[in-house]
């Protein structure tokens, strides 16, 4: 009875884990976690030798705080980059997203999520005085907020802003436009009244 009941709780265990990412719920996770069991264990072993593997080895670059194995991340140890181009980003993801793009050349700084005052998350949390120091470094010229579009994002986006033209410093924010390839009657309203006015 308390081998059945061992089992039980290693399923639940698992499944609760697998919860905690984003836009997982139960079912998914119960799915996840019955196919690796089922039909996969050397991909469950392999999940679960790189989660440890990743955990224990992956860090905060010293220099603009996203994830890497050493002191510094590859973009700010790449002397190609544009130092006098900083920008501003939430996340790590939302960092890849803009080297995805190819489009920009400059030096990153992350900050690890995003003002929300009803979660008691406010600018101590987000880094805020890191980033002011990094970009009044003296090679800063361009500071380019590249936070997202909903509304923490658009808070975070100005407090920064202000914050940062305190200090005589040069700040840009990411335009919002209509996607290419998309109909005018599906984009939504606020996309377009941007799209208007940021037109060139």
């Amino acid at each position: 009875m308390a081998t059945g009941s061992a089992k039980h709780d290693a399923l639940e265990e698992l499944i609760e884990a697998l919860r905690r990412l984003p836009g997982v719920g139960v079912k998914s996770a119960q799915r996840m976690t019955y196919h690796l069991l089922q039909h996969d264990r050397p991909a469950a072993q392999a999940l679960a030798g790189a989660l440890t593997h990743a955990v224990q080895s992956v860090r905060h670059c010293t220099r603009c705080h996203t994830f890497t194995e050493g002191e510094l991340c590859g973009t700010c140890a790449d002397p190609r980059r544009d130092a006098r181009l900083l920008a501003v980003v939430e996340t790590p993801a939302d960092q890849a997203a803009l080297e995805r793009s190819g489009s920009y050349k400059g030096l990153y700084f992350v900050l690890m999520g995003r003002l929300s005052p009803l979660d008691g998350v406010g600018t101590v949390e987000i880094g805020a005085e890191r980033l002011l120091a990094r970009a009044a470094d003296g090679v800063v010229e361009e500071v380019v907020l590249a936070t997202g579009f909903t509304a923490e994002g658009e808070l975070t986006a100005q407090a920064l802003a202000a914050a940062l033209k305190a200090r005589g410093l040069k700040v840009t924010r990411l335009a919002r436009g209509v996607p290419a390839g998309s109909d005018l009657e599906y984009v939504d309203l606020s996309t377009i009244a941007y799209a208007l006015h940021d037109r060139r």
